[in-house]
């Protein structure tokens, strides 16, 4: 039982009654049941996208770069575009497992599982394009510093491209290892839940020799804690140095001191459509409705909201220092974007990221699963097309009329972007049936949460039965014990 108070504006993060084992039934079943022909379906696409992809890049590196739309104005554009644009969505994953973890938010535990999952699949689509870009991606290893006999070839420690090669791998690193401890107490329920083969095996060694006792759960606990206080500041600090890239040069609409939080923002605002979107979908092809509700979307679309504004105000912010600066080159360029040749591609971006987050202030549209699902992927267009904006506008009028040039994505280049939405989504399928896509220890954390002892009962006794206090906490005043599983609970 509990002490805590129950505050009737509270709603119930598991919407429906359950037992701490239909809970663990609920979340392990995409598992150990066979996987249903959507699923297939889904693979089978996402695969096949996957295959078109790889063939595609397979093409250019074989015949070279030359087989996309660069000139020699513009050096960047839908390889770099792409780049920002997956980092951005990968950045969600972290706030949600570590910021809010230590803001103790506790409705973030029904999707930190597949957000933290989100952010690794994005890195590894994100860092597919500037290993292409390279030319000749059999050196990519040549960016790392280590001892070499190549003589006076060494890394510029200058240049915020060697930057980024240390941010997304120290961001991948961390991430995966937060992703990892956070799914042990669960490896440990999928093991004892296996039956004796290869599968109880392969679970057993992952789970590490988890036991469930509380000097156990300690532990876990407090690494958990550092973990998330290490992660905090990779969310502020990689696209801080993704913005980098642009900020130190002296690129008209690119030489601004608002690119880091400007990036920042623009990063969470997209990385929560993505998880949105994922979830959105998860909720009604696995029924999970009672587990990631109305209440978990809302609180989702209200960051965007907050997000949203954030970025509006940095669309204004350049617009204004370009004009209060004086130079006639970044007045040039901000014009250039809203009225020139790409200004369609602006306004795209405008309506996306400034206009569509203004609909969810509306309650009836940000409880509105369909909605939000429409709006989310609005927003990820909106935010693709903010990176194109960036940096295509930028480089294609610079400083000689006489080197002024478009640009137009070749097929390869297309190809290409999409492959990756093949290699994300094969990842996030195969995820959903390897691993439990929920946290099952965290969920029944909060099984009882704004629930009175009555509504944590799924099924009430005919009779009453006698109970022994809970050990850590009583409330006296309640006839019915509260089913509440801490995290110190062992795995059902």
């Amino acid at each position: 039982m509990s002490n805590q108070h129950l505050s009737p504006l509270r709603e119930p993060l598991v919407t429906e009654p359950r037992s701490l084992g239909q809970l663990t039934e609920e979340i392990c079943a995409p598992m150990e049941r066979a996987p249903t022909w959507k699923w297939w379906v889904a693979f089978g696409i996402a695969v096949s996208v996957l295959g078109t992809g790889a063939g595609i890049v397979g093409y250019q590196v074989a015949t070279g770069i030359g087989v996309w739309g660069l000139n020699k104005t513009i050096g960047w554009a839908f390889d770099i575009t792409n780049f920002v644009f997956w980092v951005g969505i990968g950045h969600a994953g972290t706030l949600i497992s570590a910021i809010l973890f230590l803001f103790r938010q506790k409705w973030r535990t029904s999707i930190n599982r597949a957000a933290e999952a989100m952010t690794l699949f994005a890195v590894m689509c994100a860092a597919l394009f500037p290993v292409i870009h390279m030319g000749r991606p059999w050196l990519a290893f040549w960016v790392l510093p280590y001892p070499n006999d190549r003589g006076s070839l060494w890394v510029n420690f200058r240049s915020p491209l060697l930057w980024d090669v240390f941010a997304i791998s120290t961001y991948f690193t961390v991430s995966a290892v937060f992703w990892y401890v956070g799914l042990i107490p669960d490896l440990a329920t999928v093991r004892d839940r296996a039956k004796a083969g290869i599968r109880k095996a392969v679970f057993k060694v992952m789970s590490l020799g988890w036991t469930g006792s509380n000097r156990t759960w300690s532990r876990y606990e407090t690494v958990y804690l550092l973990l998330a206080g290490l992660a905090t500041p990779l969310v502020l600090s990689v696209h801080t140095i993704v913005s980098m890239d642009f900020a130190t040069s002296v690129i008209p609409g690119w030489h601004t001191t608002i690119f880091p939080p400007y990036f920042v923002a623009g990063a969470v605002f997209s990385g929560f459509a993505m998880v949105l979107t994922l979830m959105i979908i998860t909720r009604v092809v696995l029924g999970y409705e009672h587990l990631i509700t109305l209440r978990h979307l809302e609180n989702m679309t209200k960051i965007i909201i907050v997000t949203g504004g954030l970025v509006s105000l940095a669309y204004a912010t350049e617009f204004f220092i370009a004009w209060y600066s004086g130079n006639p080159y970044e007045r040039f360029a901000f014009m250039n974007r809203a009225f020139g040749p790409y200004a369609w591609a602006y306004w795209i971006m405008v309506t996306c990221n400034v206009v569509s987050p203004h609909l969810f202030w509306f309650k009836k549209i940000r409880t509105s699963p369909a909605a939000i699902f429409v709006l989310s992927l609005v927003i990820n267009v909106g935010m693709w097309f903010e990176r194109f904006v960036i940096i295509v506008t930028s480089l294609h009028r610079d400083f000689l009329p006489s080197s002024w040039a478009m640009y137009t994505p070749t097929m390869v280049e297309v190809g290409t972007f999409i492959g990756t939405f093949g290699l994300f989504f094969t990842l996030f399928l195969l995820f959903v049936r390897v691993l439990p896509i929920i946290s099952i220890g965290e969920v029944k954390s909060v099984l009882g949460f704004a629930r009175d002892g009555h509504a944590a009962q799924p099924h009430p006794p005919a009779k009453p039965v006698a109970e022994e206090p809970h050990p850590v906490a009583h409330r006296p005043a309640s006839p019915v014990p509260l089913a509440i599983a801490t995290r110190k609970d062992a795995p059902v």
